[in-house]
């Protein structure tokens, strides 16, 4: 192994390193469609709605694969299962590249969704495997956080890339950066050594995880946790969808309707469009550290990152002032714009939190053997409220639909209900199906 010799507390921060930049790439794979969207529906001559479907075949493959790359990576381990996934969604994003019909283009969109997920489910394990819980949740929000830089990336390189290239050639050169991280990602992950884990699963007498007890894949839905977990996943999940694949062409409309030419609006996005996600990635990982910090303090790591997730939840709200301002003409458009990025960066931000620590909140409720399995299924919830939520955005496009905001106000306040009631932690007992080595 390439970095064997490496002291175990610098090469686990490498691993953070890797994931971060496999996770960027990631998200900026995802986020051509929605940046190139004019280019694509001109292309392909197709409306909103059509876009809508197309986002719907990534998000139905998506939330289908979640819990089965959750089981892979419970059973083979992180290094293969994302080695894999992260080549399949490369070559997925070079098919979406030569694609000569809408068909295919959805086509490869689909397998995007099915190789996404294995990044996440594994990454997950990687830092429970190798962090202790007093920082546990900061390496994991940095990883994570990596999604968000390549949000907040994406429009700048896209823009600047289609200056010189043609979108499909954009498409395809984004593959091709994939399968080189893939290559890296290979030679740099490896499995901590026995001793370490005493360490960070802070279980001596168990130090293998693979001799833990741990639940069956069907005797975790006899838990509240995975409950939980998965009603918080369905309930907050459309609104960081709708940042994601909605807001850059909400942008752009609102450019549009001011008067600006197509090349004029995609210029704003690239130097606004990654704001949000910068100012939410930030401050999420800071959020995820002071969670940490009040762990090192004496706090029970459950508490902590209910406490951070609950107290962000309360900057929901804020995103029903979205209509409001994007009519408001008693100000200058700038201003306007100004103010709309500023109120989908705070929602940015508390989205992130939940993204952040609802996987710290897996590992400090189930076995650690179960955290992938638990975590695929959270999020495969998450991507159908998503896909049901973007039919109702596709048909609202139009207008963007006032009462979509508002819908928005109140979803993470309700999940945050579930997550005070639900996750709980769930231990084998005689009574659950266990699984033993």
């Amino acid at each position: 192994m390439l970095l064997k010799k490496i002291n175990p507390y610098t090469h686990r921060w490498i691993i953070v390193a890797v994931i971060v930049i496999a996770i960027v790439c990631n998200y900026l794979d995802r986020q051509l469609l929605s940046i190139l969207k004019p280019e694509i529906l001109e292309h392909f001559n197709i409306g909103d709605v059509e876009f809508a479907w197309i986002l719907n075949v990534f998000l139905i493959c998506y939330a289908v694969m979640y819990p089965v790359s959750g089981w892979l990576v419970d059973k083979f381990g992180p290094k293969p299962v994302m080695m894999a996934g992260i080549v399949a969604w490369s070559l997925a994003c070079i098919g979406g590249g030569i694609a000569t019909d809408v068909y295919t283009f959805a086509a490869c969109r689909g397998v995007l969704g099915l190789a996404e997920p294995t990044i996440f489910t594994g990454q997950l394990v990687a830092v429970t495997l190798w962090f202790d819980k007093k920082s546990r949740a900061t390496a994991n929000s940095i990883c994570q956080a990596g999604g968000s830089v390549g949000t907040m990336c994406a429009p700048l390189l896209i823009a600047w890339m289609t200056r010189f290239l043609p979108w499909q050639d954009v498409f395809i050169v984004a593959g091709v950066i994939g399968l080189v991280i893939a290559a890296i990602w290979w030679l740099t992950y490896s499995r901590p050594s026995n001793d370490y884990l005493d360490m960070t699963l802070d279980e001596p007498a168990n130090t293998n995880p693979d001799n833990q007890p741990a639940f069956s894949f069907f005797g975790l839905f006899c838990t509240s946790a995975l409950w939980g977990v998965i009603l918080i996943r369905l309930v907050s999940d459309p609104v960081w969808y709708f940042i994601n694949f909605w807001l850059p062409g909400f942008l752009r409309n609102l450019g549009e309707e001011q008067g600006l030419d197509p090349q004029a609006t995609l210029d704003m996005i690239q130097y606004i469009g990654g704001i949000p996600f910068l100012i939410g990635a930030t401050c999420g990982v800071l959020a995820s550290a002071y969670s940490d910090k009040l762990v090192s303090r004496g706090w029970k790591a459950l508490k902590s990152r209910k406490v951070v997730m609950g107290v962000s939840a309360c900057l929901a709200p804020v995103i029903a002032l979205v209509p409001f301002l994007s009519h408001w003409e008693a100000v200058s458009f700038n201003m306007r714009l100004a103010l709309i990025t500023a109120v989908f960066a705070v929602v940015a931000f508390m989205c992130l939190v939940w993204l952040y620590n609802i996987g710290m909140v897996i590992a400090e409720t189930v076995p650690v053997r179960n955290v992938a399995s638990v975590l695929g299924l959270a999020c495969g919830s998450g991507a159908v409220g998503a896909s049901i939520f973007n039919l109702v955005v596709g048909n609202l496009m139009e207008t963007m639909g006032d009462m979509l905001f508002y819908c928005m106000a109140f979803l993470h306040p309700i999940a945050a209900i579930v997550l005070y009631k639900l996750c709980k932690p769930a231990v084998p007992g005689k009574k659950a199906s266990v699984k033993t080595a």
